[in-house]
């Protein structure tokens, strides 16, 4: 069978706009809601918001390609990037250059797509590399670009893309594609660029996190503001489910199935990226209404319970992850933990070697996800 730009009607996509409706409908809704969101945030506290959602995006669309970088670093890049007061925190050329990459998305995401602009993302991304044969431009090897699977012996070729002679030309029709398709519906247009862009999968590497920023600025252009989305950690989450609909959309020019798969990953990105803001909103509120009551104990132990996100801290802390946490004794952890639950920050459940200690103060007064 052959591959999608194998067939002579490509990069005609065609595809069934009338099952995209319902779709293209909800993710305008939930991006108001968005919008919306943000006027429960001060206007102090924005650009906090705005570089939480970003690294943890910026983490994810990594751990995807099975980079895993350490968030606190990535987050301190992005503060100074923000002009905002950071850490000083030991940072990788990697975690330093997915912020970097990550911020010029946000920054830039009106420009037009240009082969630079693409070109200066990589250059980011692949920050103290020294593997790479091409840096900062299309591939140029002559050996065919598979995604394969399996030993060597029993490989199975999950996708070949056209060959690195073609790239140039390809990736030229793709820009202008990509500048000129600003009336499409916003998911439609999302999920062509992304499925084009991997199709062609132009770079010695990095091709997924530089085609994730591509569907996010299609999002962001046709919204008219950066969309804060936390989509790469939806794919993160059903990266297998992410890369089966990659495989079958390559083999063909209808795309319908891929559109609706790729649209409802959208629309749950919205969805956690609400929950998101719902966390970060009770988060600040939480600290002040806590300030200056806390040991430096008791907030390190807070401050990690918050670093877990909305999912929460993972079966709940409990006394031993209190100790491990601040080197408390144990006589110590059980009155910091027993002094926390009466000053409403924790709430207990279960008893003796059972117990465990979970956020209480994370609950918005207004719930934004419908």
């Amino acid at each position: 069978m052959p591959w999608n730009w194998d067939h002579r009607d490509w990069p005609d996509f065609a595809w069934d706009g009338a099952a995209l409706v319902d779709l293209e409908a909800r993710f305008q809704r939930q991006a108001g809601t968005l919008v919306g969101a943000l006027k429960y945030v001060g206007s102090g506290q924005a650009a906090e918001l705005v570089v939480d959602l970003i690294s943890t995006e910026a983490v994810k669309t990594s751990e995807i390609e099975g980079e895993i970088l350490n968030r606190d670093s990535v987050q301190a890049s992005l503060k100074r990037n923000f002009g905002l007061e950071a850490p000083s925190l030991r940072i990788t050329p990697a975690e330093q250059g997915i912020a970097e990459m990550m911020t010029a998305l946000y920054r830039g995401f009106d420009e037009p797509l240009a082969h630079e602009t693409l070109f200066d993302w990589h250059r980011m991304l692949t920050s103290g590399r020294t593997d790479l044969s091409d840096i900062g431009c299309y591939r140029t090897h002559p050996e065919p670009m598979q995604i394969v699977s399996g030993a060597d012996y029993a490989r199975t070729i999950h996708f070949e893309a056209p060959p690195s002679a073609r790239v140039a030309a390809e990736m030229e029709r793709f820009v202008g594609w990509f500048n000129e398709s600003r009336a499409l519906p916003p998911v439609t247009r999302a999920g062509i660029a992304h499925l084009y862009f991997e199709t062609i999968h132009p770079f010695e590497d990095g091709n997924g996190r530089i085609g994730r920023a591509v569907a996010e600025k299609a999002l962001s252009q046709n919204l008219g503001q950066p969309t804060l989305l936390a989509l790469s950690q939806v794919i993160q989450s059903e990266r297998k489910t992410y890369y089966l609909e990659l495989e079958r959309a390559n083999k063909d020019l209808e795309i319908t199935g891929w559109l609706q798969y790729f649209g409802e990953t959208i629309l749950k990105a919205q969805t956690y990226s609400l929950s998101l803001i719902e966390f970060l909103i009770a988060k600040t509120r939480a600290y002040d209404r806590l300030r200056g009551q806390l040991n430096q104990r008791q907030e390190k132990a807070v401050a990690r319970l918050f670093r877990a996100g909305p999912e929460g801290f993972k079966g709940g802390l409990s006394a031993e992850n209190y100790i491990a946490i601040t080197g408390a004794s144990r006589a110590t952890a059980t009155r910091d933990l027993a002094d926390l639950v009466a000053k409403g920050a924790l709430r207990r459940t279960g008893d003796r070697r059972h117990t465990r200690y979970w956020l209480t103060a994370i609950e918005p007064e207004v719930s934004l996800v419908r």
